[in-house]
């Protein structure tokens, strides 16, 4: 059985952050990317929020950078998912695609969270023919189209700005009478001419012969004055939140009921000594990657001076 000082699971931010300063350490850091390398950065268009790029940068390209660094000093980095996880005595056993075990002495764990979806059948029905949970992945194949994003936050207002540089129309669904989305995004997808926004708006099917050709929605749902119609659409995205990626690990270590990896006080370590979480798994207020790249960053120094000691 292969053994490594540290392993770290998952790619995002955090991951690669923590393989950075693992690896400048010569701790011979392992990284394991999981189902999406460069995590949830990958799946945004331009970045501007984040230190050293003034003019903005494309969140692939970013990873890439980030990714790179660290192959720089030395980061094994592997494709592969960790599918099980042994945290019942040190040196801890981990499983990677139900084949391979691997022995480390501490365990970085920064999987981040997976998009959320309603729960309606329909969502699988139509996955892959016109449902989708990723608009700058998605976006392209409804130019020129009608599209819906679901969701009233940062998220829900970025995916509506984006996809209205390409489709006709966007219809923004949002369940509440207000956006949650920060006061500039409000601002922005407001002043979208082919952005409407639909508040107090529930979608509760879709409908379509051979890919979603619309949406069913409810406003006001539960109120006397509910009322149901229809809107043609080509495109449904999805844009309501994340799960945190944290499900294997949930034997050994606490979780809050959504499934946020706790933390012990101001430090990135679990209950189980070695093991530590980082970035998005793990943070259920901030969800920002610079936060996410501070966290892998903390993660590698407290994993070093565990080993030392």
């Amino acid at each position: 059985m292969e053994h490594v000082k540290v392993l770290i699971i998952g790619s995002g931010p955090a991951g690669y952050t923590a393989a950075i300063y693992a690896s400048r350490a010569n701790l011979k850091p392992v990284l394991y990317a999981g189902l999406q390398m460069g995590g949830q950065l990958t799946q945004t268009t331009e970045v501007e929020n984040f230190p050293g790029y003034p003019q903005g940068v494309d969140g692939n390209q970013m990873m890439m950078d980030i990714r790179e660094q660290a192959e720089r000093f030395g980061a094994d980095l592997r494709d592969g998912i960790v599918t099980k996880a042994d945290f019942s005595k040190a040196p801890y056993v981990l499983t990677i695609d139900d084949e391979k075990e691997i022995e480390a002495d501490t365990v970085i764990i920064a999987t981040g969270a997976s998009a959320k979806y309603l729960g309606l059948a329909d969502e699988e029905k139509y996955r892959g023919q016109g449902v989708s949970a990723c608009a700058t992945c998605d976006g392209f194949f409804y130019r020129k189209k009608v599209t819906a994003v679901v969701g009233g936050g940062d998220t829900a207002c970025e995916d509506a700005l984006y996809l209205s540089g390409l489709c006709k129309k966007v219809y923004l669904i949002v369940r509440k009478p207000f956006l949650r989305a920060s006061q500039v995004m409000q601002d922005r997808v407001k002043n979208a001419e082919n952005i409407e926004i639909l508040f107090e708006h529930n979608a509760i099917g879709l409908y379509g012969e051979n890919g979603v050709e619309g949406v069913h929605l409810v406003k006001r749902k539960g109120e006397p004055d509910e009322s149901h119609y229809d809107i043609p659409v080509d495109g449904f995205f999805l844009a309501i939140g994340h799960k945190p990626n944290s499900d294997v690990f949930k034997e050994w270590l606490d979780t809050d009921e959504i499934g946020y990896i706790k933390t012990i006080g101001n430090t990135q370590s679990t209950k189980v000594p070695g093991v530590f979480a980082a970035g998005d798994v793990c943070d259920p207020v901030y969800r920002q990657a610079i936060v996410a790249a501070g966290s892998g960053c903390k993660a590698a120094l407290e994993a070093e001076r565990y080993l030392q000691r």
